[in-house]
C-alpha cells in the first residue's frame, strides 16, 4: 500500500529559535509556529483558532533559521510528521511534530517581531534557504529503512 507523509505550514515563530549541536556536529533547533485559521461556527458566526506545532529543523536549515528568525516571524515549512513515543515515570507519552525539511522566511525585514529574513521593502519578501541550490535533505539519514 503507497503512502504519503507532507506538510506545508504557514505561521508566525511562538518562540526565538534556539540553536544547539549534538554530539555528531550537526545543526539542530526546535521552533514553535503558531498557524491560524478562521471558519465560522454553526450559528454563522466567524471563530479564530490557533493551532500549536512543534517542528525540528537539521542542519544548514537550523542555522540560518536561528540566525535570521525570531519570535513572530512569518515562515512556510515543508516537511513529514513524525511520532515521538517515550516512557516517563511509567507512563507512555507521545507527541505528533513536523521535521522540517524546507524553509521559506516570508516577510520583509522592517524590524521588531514582524521581521522575517528578506530585504526590506514595501512589498512582502521572500528569502529560501535553497535559492539556487540543490535540494539537501536537512535531517540525518535514518538508522533503518522502514519498509
Amino acid at each position: 500500500m503507497a503512502s504519503y507523509n507532507r506538510v506545508i505550514l504557514v505561521g508566525n515563530l511562538t518562540r526565538d529559535p534556539e540553536l544547539r549541536y549534538i554530539s555528531s556536529g550537526t545543526a539542530v533547533t526546535e521552533i514553535g509556529l503558531a498557524v491560524n485559521d478562521r471558519r465560522k461556527n454553526q450559528s454563522g458566526e466567524w471563530v479564530d483558532e490557533t493551532q500549536f506545532i512543534d517542528i525540528t529543523l537539521w542542519a544548514r536549515t537550523a542555522e540560518v533559521a536561528s540566525e535570521y528568525l525570531s519570535k513572530g516571524s512569518s515562515v512556510l515549512i515543508e516537511g513529514r510528521l513524525k511520532l515521538d513515543r517515550w516512557e516517563k515515570d511509567g507512563q507512555k507519552q507521545s507527541k505528533l511534530r513536523v521535521v522540517g525539511e524546507k524553509m521559506q522566511m516570508l516577510g520583509g525585514r522592517s524590524g521588531g517581531a514582524s521581521g522575517g529574513g528578506g530585504p526590506s521593502s514595501s512589498a512582502p519578501a521572500t528569502a529560501s534557504v535553497s535559492d539556487n541550490a540543490p535540494e539537501i535533505s536537512s535531517e540525518p539519514p535514518p538508522d533503518d529503512i522502514p519498509f
